[in-house]
């Protein structure tokens, strides 16, 4: 099955005190949480030998676009996934995704090529693939609360908090910690809309201070923990071995 979504996302750094101011106006605004059984969200992410698309994502161009694996779920017992292609534009966020059994994608994906069944999105991504030489590169988690509104305004709001990246042991199912990206004091918000926002969020993001940020997750892995001194691709690996050591682990 093939999902296509075009939206403005927009996110903003908030502390726990802003969370709950949020979801507070959010539940008086009749909006409900949206229940997928668990919270976690697992994004890995393809990129090139020199991370050609995340730098390039990094610089704000016009046009941008990722290519991910993503599955919702605990790790350990998951069996699908989603292979998605997001591209950017001007602000505006196109997706399209397709869902896969998750160990024939990994797999796949992992050699340099789609599973069969994938239809168009997996023709896309396979040029993708061939273009910039991808290969697993960064895998994202996080627990997400996401709200939907009330009829059919299409408008979302997700609260995402334990973020983590790893660039080892890139197996969704695999039960391994990663690094934090973000501290246990902010959460970070995404609204998710398919035009203006209703004047009540406006005003509501207004009068709880709350401002546009840009953080990017595979982004903040990128500039933290791959890219910093001369670590290089290995740069993830030797810090989550020191930070290990300095646990006494």
């Amino acid at each position: 099955m093939e999902e296509c979504f075009k939206r403005v996302e927009t996110k903003y750094l908030i502390s726990l005190s802003q969370a709950a101011a949020m979801e507070a106006a959010l539940r008086q605004q009749g909006f409900a949480r949206m229940n997928f059984g668990s919270s976690r969200v697992q994004s890995l992410y393809y990129d090139s030998p020199d991370y050609r698309l995340i730098r390039a994502s990094l610089e704000r161009p016009a046009f941008k676009e990722k290519l991910r694996l993503r599955a919702y779920g605990e790790p350990g017992i998951l069996t699908e996934s989603f292979l998605e292609i997001k591209r950017k534009y001007r602000g505006i966020g196109y997706k399209r995704r397709t869902g896969l059994p998750l160990q024939a994608a990994e797999t796949c994906l992992a050699q340099g090529i789609v599973p069969e069944g994938s239809g168009q999105i997996g023709r896309e991504a396979q040029w993708m693939i061939r273009r910039y030489s991808l290969s697993p590169a960064a895998l994202i988690s996080c627990d997400r609360d996401a709200w939907a509104s009330p009829g059919s305004s299409g408008l979302r709001i997700t609260f995402d908090r334990n973020i983590t990246f790893r660039d080892w042991d890139m197996d969704l199912n695999a039960r391994v910690p990663g690094l934090l990206l973000l501290p246990g004091t902010l959460r970070l918000m995404e609204i998710k809309s398919g035009g203006a926002y209703p004047l009540w969020l406006t005003r509501l993001l207004r009068e709880n201070e709350i401002r546009r940020d840009h953080f990017s997750k595979y982004g903040a892995a990128y500039q933290r923990y791959i890219r910093p001194g001369t670590e290089g691709i290995e740069g993830g690996r030797k810090n989550c071995l020191r930070v290990s050591l300095s646990m006494g682990a």
